[in-house]
């Protein structure tokens, strides 16, 4: 497959143009600042600003699939709502799935199905809940979208670098918690999840996951 990655230089976008890479796609690494890439090889960066419907056009022309994968910057999370709703123009333009990698705001708290992940400070603490507020803004948006083919990712509460096991559980609306009561992924593992999607996707349009049990 030919697939961009659109926010390809952050934490789980880089981690996203990895996986991609080791399953064979070519990939176009979209970001701001794209960096750079052996030549010749599968994965070739682009200079994009997302909020642009002709740059957006061009980065999604030919390919099969893609994934959305950035983070507002502080003081900035009222403008992931309406840039995600200009990739899923783009993408319902180019005629691809979107995969959105999202937050666990918009998430139901385990026990609590009346309650947003955003509203539970057992998740998320007060300098988070801009973001994760952000993030059900995003959501609501893909879902007021009838055209685009669209999944959306909501990541377990912790989300860090780690080790790639190939492994996870998969869950639907509610944050899922292990036996340990830790809910969490590596962003290896979480592009393991995204990729997977993208190739073979679920029945479920808005899902999250969460490590495998293990014993610590």
């Amino acid at each position: 497959m030919n697939i961009t990655v659109i926010g390809a230089t952050g934490m789980v976008g880089a981690r996203l143009v990895t996986e991609a890479n080791a399953r064979g796609h070519r990939v176009t690494a979209a970001a701001r600042r794209p960096g750079s890439y052996p030549r010749g090889g599968t994965i070739a960066p682009l200079a994009l600003d997302a909020r642009d419907p002709e740059q957006l056009a061009a980065a999604l022309h030919g390919t099969h699939g893609a994934i959305l994968a950035v983070r507002p910057a502080p003081g900035h999370e009222h403008t992931l709502a309406p840039l995600t709703t200009g990739v899923l123009d783009a993408a319902a333009r180019a005629g691809i799935r979107l995969v959105v990698i999202g937050g666990a705001g918009p998430l139901r708290s385990p026990g609590e199905p009346d309650r947003l992940v955003a509203e539970d400070p057992t998740y998320v603490p007060p300098a988070w809940r801009a973001v994760a507020a952000a993030s059900t803004d995003q959501l609501r948006a893909c879902e007021r979208h009838a055209e685009a083919a669209w999944s959306y990712l909501s990541p377990p509460a912790l989300l860090e670098p780690g080790r790639r096991t190939g492994t996870y559980v998969r869950g639907t609306t509610t944050l899922l918690v292990g036996p340990d009561g830790t809910s969490r992924i590596t962003a290896e593992d979480l592009a393991v999840a995204a990729l997977d999607e993208l190739e073979r996707p679920g029945t479920d349009r808005h899902f999250t996951i969460n490590e495998v049990a293990v014993c610590r």
